[in-house]
């Protein structure tokens, strides 16, 4: 029981911190799932993992994941409007329709979308209101997870109702924002019921934006002798009108500019479910199986207003899938692990221009009212892998590999080609959009793994991994093809990682530091032509930091650090400028986080937080920039009546005007999503 109770003080959070005379974190298994499907102690892995605890979730009560992810070293998602946001980790910040596929997002372990499907906003998918912990494996080091899990895997974890109890919480905050969070469950011993939901609606600080939204998990748990079951469905459901980005040169301090919306018509809808069944099974005193059946329903509508015409896309995904685990403990030296993973989906996706295009002629001609893509997609994919893991005198080697095998088969719902939806020919050239014909596409990759680390002793791990990751093409970038392309020739992405670590934990203070060095291959994008290849090469290195450290009862402080260099490998001539050697756009160089906390009594906690972003290009000519921006916010947390707990917080507290993302198009020029100004915010809860 002391072990389950002590499991949400992962990584000192400073909410649980001092509270009582605990054992020091020394002591403390920090459990991490992510890194293997079964409970293990971090600090016996060869990777890197951050967590971020439910206390310092309760602290933080993020009105956007982003926020919550900020104190993991090396992520950075910039946060766009709504529920929306671009991703990175240990990356620059991914764009287009492959940008989701950098990073594999997870709940609960399962896959928030299919590969080949996914979404750069699917994590409003996951239920990080509710959430237990989330974890954050960086890099490609994992036999366990394949396409998509390139620079690594944030995995949301929601909080086990079935063990009973409950727990209910509104937030207030400035510009309309309110969300109320319930859980309850029941425990009968052997088996357990529950539910988590969240409701969320935002108003917003600009005009014409909201955000509406729905999540609820519901869990079922049975515990047997040999056997553990565990059932669950999630659904989330959001209905936001999305104010786009504003135009103009630090057009973000323009305080009235900033309100303002420049694309009232834009929204998006979604609506998510996903069923899930975890059997764990003790075959023997050696033996773990795992299996893990699963089935996912998704659609989305939302308009594309950055594009001209501002369409509509409508897409959807049913399919599902199964994960299996088979762990044998050879003798006490030697462990074998083994799965195949499977998953069927069905893609659809059609885009619709409901009235003519503004702007230039050639606009005008080009892009013509009417279906624009209306396709099919039938994706299967298997995957078997296998790790070997030794252990001895303080040394652990890891040897593994995965194969991932996908067939997707396209089927063409209008006319092949370039032409408008009833067969002519667009004016100057065809019209931009293009149909391939109905076709089927192979890809195979194999992922090698290779991970050593030693422990000095009960305090010091240090470890080194080989590791390469990789990704299929997304289906948007093999169908959903521009001008004279009517076939696209891609291979998927690869990586090739070295990382280097050190992990520490002395009691007083806990630190990770490592450093990586990664290759990347076949990097799809979109070329002068407007073709979609996989030609680019990129170059990936840093070191971060994340450490935690108490300096007496009372005061602690958390920091967490990345120094990261990204540019491109390879010839791409961008009007004058070849862009070998650049830095990639949107790749701060340095992005810290700290947080310094105070607890002058068992029932409060003061909380300052400081978040630096350093400058960064925003073109791929290292031609345009933005300047980036320190942020500090205050937390206090009180402990009221027994189960009472108050929590204030103002973010942005010195009022700073600045950009959540900035970018540059030749079209536009600078562009912008401003941040919000000084928000004012309020939690109030009740645990039984």
């Amino acid at each position: 029981m002391l072990k389950r109770a002590l499991i949400p003080c992962l990584f000192a959070s400073p909410l649980c911190l001092y509270a009582s005379e605990e054992p020091s974190l020394s002591s403390i298994e920090r459990i991490i799932t992510t890194a293997s499907r079964l409970d293990i102690n971090d600090d016996a892995t060869t990777l890197a993992i951050s967590a971020v605890s439910e206390q310092e979730l309760a602290l933080i009560a993020a009105s956007h994941i982003e926020k919550a992810l900020q104190g993991v070293a090396g992520a950075n998602l910039q946060h766009g409007n709504g529920q929306e946001y671009l991703p990175a980790l240990r990356s620059p910040v991914y764009t287009g329709a492959g940008a989701c596929a950098a990073i594999l997002t997870l709940e609960d372990g399962i896959a928030l979308r299919a590969p080949g499907f996914c979404n750069v906003n699917e994590l409003f998918e996951a239920h990080s209101e509710m959430a237990q912990r989330i974890e954050v494996l960086k890099g490609p080091g994992s036999v366990l997870y394949g396409s998509n899990a390139v620079h690594g895997v944030i995995n949301v974890i929601t909080q086990d109702p079935t063990l009973g109890g409950g727990y209910g919480a509104v937030d207030l905050g400035s510009y309309g924002y309110k969300r109320a969070k319930l859980r309850a469950g029941q425990d009968y011993g052997t088996q357990g019921v529950g539910f988590n939901a969240s409701v969320t609606r935002d108003s917003g600080y600009r005009d014409d934006e909201s955000v509406d939204q729905e999540k609820f998990n519901l869990r079922h748990r049975y515990d047997g002798d040999s056997l553990t079951l565990q059932n669950g469905f999630s659904y989330t459901n959001l209905r936001q009108q999305t104010a786009g980005y504003i135009e103009g040169f630090e057009s973000y301090k323009d305080e009235e500019l900033v309100q303002q919306n420049l694309n009232p018509e834009a929204f998006r809808d979604n609506r998510a479910m996903r069923l899930w069944s975890k059997l764990k099974w003790q075959y023997s005193e050696q033996t773990q199986i795992a299996i893990t059946p699963y089935a996912r329903d998704q659609r989305m509508t939302f308009r594309k207003h950055f594009l001209p015409g501002k369409p509509l896309e409508h897409n959807a995904q049913h399919g599902v899938g199964v994960q299996t685990l088979m762990q044998h403990q050879i003798n006490e030296r030697w462990r074998l692990q083994g799965g195949l993973d499977a998953e069927y989906t069905q893609g659809k996706m059609w885009q619709f221009q409901e009235s003519p295009t503004d702007g230039s002629a050639f606009l005008q001609a080009t892009i013509p009212q009417g279906k624009q893509y209306d396709y099919d997609v039938y994706a299967t994919g298997y995957a078997p892998f296998m790790a070997l893991q030794y252990r001895h005198n303080g040394w652990q080697a890891n040897l593994g590999a995965r194969y991932e095998w996908l067939r997707y088969d396209y089927r063409n719902r209008m006319l092949d080609g370039r032409t408008k939806d009833d067969g002519t020919p667009c004016a100057m050239g065809g019209c931009r959009y293009s149909r391939p014909s109905s076709d089927i596409s192979y890809f195979d990759d194999l992922s090698p793994k290779l991970a050593l680390s030693y422990r000095f002793n009960a305090e010091l791990l240090t470890y080194a991994n080989l590791a390469k990751g990789y990704r299929a093409p997304h289906t948007a970038e093999l169908y959903q093809l521009q001008r004279q392309q009517d076939l696209a020739e891609l291979e998927s992405e690869s990586l090739d990682s070295l990382e280097l670590g050190v992990k520490g934990d002395y009691g007083h203070w806990q630190f990770t530091l490592s450093g990586y060095l990664m290759y990347k291959d076949n990097v799809i994008y979109r070329n002068s032509d407007f073709f979609n290849v996989s030609q680019g090469k990129t170059k990936h290195r840093g070191i971060e930091l994340e450490l935690d450290y108490r300096f007496n009862h009372a005061w602690s402080l958390q920091l967490a650090m990345a120094n990261a260099l990204h540019t491109y490998r390879h010839n791409q001539p961008l009007g004058e400028v070849d862009i070998r050697g650049n830095i990639i756009d949107t790749a701060p160089r340095l992005i810290a986080d700290s947080r310094l906390n105070w607890r002058p009594s068992d029932d409060l906690l003061v909380s300052l937080q400081w978040h630096h972003l350093s400058d960064y290009f925003t073109d791929a000519e290292n031609q345009h920039s933005y300047d980036g921006h320190d942020l500090l916010s205050l937390r206090a947390s009180w402990q009221l009546a027994k189960g009472w707990q108050a929590i204030a917080r103002i973010e942005n507290l010195t009022d700073v005007a600045y950009a959540q993302r900035a970018d540059y198009t030749t079209f536009s020029g600078d562009r912008y999503f401003p941040g919000r100004p000084r928000t004012a915010l309020f939690t109030l809860s009740y645990q039984w």
